[in-house]
């Protein structure tokens, strides 16, 4: 088959007529699949709304042609689709996952969850799917029967797991998990609603994680390009970007540096999207699922970059924080945009009444590590403009984040 080529629907795929269904049951729409209604759910939440002014890897007044956290949805969406479709998944799992994967950051990137983990370090400590859980659980409140989004138990568990389990089926936590255990949200969540974090997570959470990989690693090559951290020609250390450099000179001699790098951009994409494509019809032919239960119980997981492309990945991560986000001006930056973090929480833990009406309620009542918790949560749905608006609320000096 094509690669461009639809698939039909596969039977290992996750089928929205058998879903596991929701934790407060609904009547079932007139007009949708489960999944669709999921995704339309996360589209219209706050949260996602709130990633138009949240930080990639620079601050919001960089320039309006960075990602933020809302593009780079968008595009993991894109790719995630493209693969959901040759593989004959169920394309609106695969894009609700891929949408609703970062709503638990919080401002300024990877420099808002340092800052909160080592605020919240005597409660559980802070973790982006932790809290992108909390999100679509509870911290949503836009419907009267339940607080959250009130997901499929496929949603969740994608959201969950979607890098791979998080334990063993005895419940001991593994890989990353291995030292400092299952995250609080994720751990409290599970008992009340079992998402089987010993199993892998469908294809479509699967294809999912793989597509924020891709559009991470083309895109923050654009966004460097464009912030003039590095040039086309820097790229031609690795030999994956050399040889596509190579064949873009070739082709299109004298070409400008801006549609050089795009185009850069544009067959990497490509190139990654068929590799996973290729990988992952090879295991799926030697797994053989029949279901979707087969996949979650497969001893490995079914979508992969083949052995050598992993390694031209890998290559590209390693030459991004070295030239882009360890580079001496954006870690200046993002050391003044945890200080903004850690600032706030303090301010909020000692003056609890600095907080909006609707987080002060109850406040008196909490434990020191639920109230640490809350602030932890409102401060994690900030965008970067309102944590620098607030900051010069209650500060008499703020970075200059630029």
């Amino acid at each position: 088959m094509s690669v461009g080529m639809a698939a039909p629907r596969a039977k290992y795929a996750c089928d929205p007529d058998r879903s596991r269904g929701r934790l407060f049951a609904e009547p079932p729409s007139k007009t949708r699949s489960p999944f669709r209604r999921d995704c339309d759910r996360v589209i219209h939440s706050t949260a996602f709304r709130r990633l138009k002014h949240k930080t990639q890897v620079f601050i919001f007044h960089e320039g309006d042609h960075y990602r933020t956290r809302l593009t780079h949805s968008l595009e993991v969406a894109q790719i995630a689709r493209a693969l959901a479709r040759q593989l004959g998944l169920d394309e609106d799992l695969t894009e609700t996952l891929a949408l609703a994967h970062d709503l638990g950051h919080p401002p300024f990137g990877h420099a808002g969850e340092r800052a909160l983990d080592a605020c919240l370090k005597d409660c559980g400590g802070f973790d982006h799917n932790a809290q992108t859980l909390r999100v679509v659980t509870s911290l949503e409140h836009r419907y009267p029967e339940f607080g959250g989004l009130n997901l499929t138990w496929e949603s969740l568990e994608g959201i969950v797991k979607h890098n791979g389990p998080l334990t063993e089926h005895s419940g001991a936590p593994i890989a990353r998990y291995l030292e400092g255990g299952v995250p609080v949200g994720i751990a409290d969540y599970n008992a009340i609603h079992d998402l089987e974090l010993w199993s892998y997570a469908s294809l479509e959470a699967q294809v999912a994680a793989f597509a924020d990989d891709i559009a991470y690693d083309a895109h923050d090559i654009d966004d460097g390009l464009r912030a003039g951290l590095f040039v086309v020609d820097d790229l031609k250390e690795m030999p994956l970007t050399s040889e596509i450099i190579g064949d873009i000179d070739r082709h299109y001699p004298g070409l400008d540096e801006v549609r050089r790098g795009a185009e850069l951009v544009r067959e990497l994409i490509s190139h990654f999207i068929s590799a996973v494509f290729s990988e992952a019809s090879n295991r799926l032919a030697a797994a053989k699922p029949q279901s979707a239960h087969d996949v979650r119980r497969h001893h490995a997981p079914l979508i992969a970059f083949p052995a050598d492309v992993a390694g031209e990945e890998a290559a590209i991560k390693a030459f991004l924080y070295r030239r882009m986000y360890r580079h001496p001006r954006v870690m200046e930056i993002m050391g003044d945009a945890e200080q903004v973090v850690r600032n706030l929480f303090e301010r909020y833990r000692q003056s609890p009444g600095d907080l909006p009406a609707e987080w002060i309620e109850g406040t008196e009542r909490e434990t020191e590590g639920a109230r640490s918790r809350r602030i932890g949560n409102f401060i994690a749905g900030m965008t970067d403009r309102f944590a620098l608006i607030e900051h010069q609320r209650l500060f008499d000096s703020t970075p200059d984040l630029r």
